[in-house]
């Protein structure tokens, strides 16, 4: 009976530290190669937004934004407190981005410096993460500086790679908290 007690704690003794050092691997493995793909892909799917701003809902630059995401069932998006599955994202998407705003209305599409984080698992799979400094002039009459709107949103953004391409399959974004100051 010790024996077989004691086989069985060997056992789960195995069990968990072998989980514990897949578990690590996966987290701590950092992907440098993906990580600079997953940037470049960031960096193109911003350029999209700014050069596309105000150039209508099915503009060029729109097509190629929407080319980013890989929409089907299981991609969805969480903002404002809504979940949006495909098709409603890619309609908000082309409708803020290319009808909502001026022409030029994307002056500044960055991040709050320090705040970009790109995680990678597997290689295959990549979570970005920061916070957003938008500022974004929408159509209207008035001053502009009254149709101007800074964007300061926590987003993540989920990737797969697939067919060689990261792809987007999921995005978060929520306002940062109320309070919130900006890093100096």
């Amino acid at each position: 009976m010790k024996a077989v007690r004691l086989l069985l704690v060997s056992f789960f003794v195995l069990c968990v530290s072998t989980t514990n050092v897949v578990a690590n691997s996966v987290t701590d493995q950092t992907y440098p190669e993906a990580q600079a793909e997953v940037a470049e892909t960031f960096m193109a799917i911003a350029g999209r937004i700014v050069a596309g701003a105000g150039h209508g809902y099915d503009g060029e630059y729109m097509d190629q934004l929407i080319s980013f995401h890989a929409y089907g069932d299981k991609f969805v998006e969480f903002n404002g407190g809504w979940s949006f599955d495909s098709a409603e994202n890619e309609d908000g998407e082309r409708q803020l981005f290319g009808e909502d705003l001026e022409i030029g209305g994307v002056t500044k599409f960055a991040y709050i410096e320090g705040s970009l984080n790109i995680a990678v698992y597997y290689g295959n799979v990549a979570n970005l993460t920061f916070i957003s400094d938008f500022d974004l002039i929408f159509k209207g009459d008035g001053p502009v500086e009254e149709r101007t709107f800074t964007v300061n949103n926590l987003i993540t953004l989920l990737f797969v790679k697939t067919k060689g391409d990261w792809k987007l399959v999921h995005e978060h974004h929520s306002p940062v908290s109320e309070g919130w100051e900006r890093p100096e």
